[in-house]
């Protein structure tokens, strides 16, 4: 199997890289290393542009709760309409742009599999305490992206999926000043790929998290 993880330089990144690296070759794009930046279409055409082949699963790994030096939103009155615009690039956008111009690099005539990390605060239906104004809502755009991207590609990819997948609360540098119950990136890594890899077309466009359990809009 070859694999491909973009957002590879961070916690859950990196731990993807690591898992599947055991069941095949793993290409890793981050911006760290490879200065890939998925808010600047050009960034993100440069890096999936030079490779070659094809891929049987796809993970983006990246995302942001708040812009540097800010944290998420806890009332109207902190909402900024520059922040919210800079989480709508880094979570909806950017794993977009990466499908766009990576799906000629998955295969039409096998199962093909990929995945943007969402987030459970996205649901619309689960949201019963508010705030995260900007985080929520980019998460909230990200599974209606996929969601339309799933029928699309489903007409020329017919045994490709594509999911949102809420990781649970992983202990990274992302959520370090959250007080959570929280898992490691190794365990997160594992179970996403498994639920990745146990959907089938028909679940493709779907939100799960990291149980495989679907999430409400």
């Amino acid at each position: 199997m070859r694999s491909m993880v973009v957002g590879a330089s961070g916690g859950i990144g990196a731990a993807l890289v690591q898992a599947l690296g055991a069941q095949g070759e793993v290409v890793a794009l981050s911006r760290r290393e490879d200065a890939l930046d998925v808010t600047d279409e050009a960034s993100v055409a440069r890096a999936i542009g030079g490779l070659s082949g094809v891929f049987d699963l796809i993970i983006v790994a990246t995302g942001a709760l708040a812009p540097e030096g800010a944290r998420p939103e806890k009332t109207l009155r902190a909402l900024d309409p520059s922040q919210v615009m800079a989480q709508f690039a880094v979570n909806a956008l950017g794993p977009v742009l990466v499908l766009k111009h990576a799906l000629r690099l998955l295969p039409r005539d096998r199962p093909a599999h990929f995945a943007a990390l969402s987030a459970r605060v996205g649901s619309i239906g689960d949201n019963g305490l508010g705030g995260w104004y900007s985080y929520r809502a980019s998460k909230a755009a990200l599974n209606q992206l996929i969601h339309s991207a799933a029928i699309e590609v489903g007409r020329s990819h017919p045994q490709a999926v594509l999911a949102c997948l809420h990781p649970g609360t992983v202990a990274t540098g992302f959520t370090a000043d959250y007080a959570a119950e929280k898992v490691t990136p190794e365990v997160a890594a594992a179970r996403l790929i498994a639920v990745l890899q146990a959907l089938s077309p028909a679940q493709s466009g779907g939100f799960y998290d990291w149980a495989g359990n679907v999430i409400p809009w």
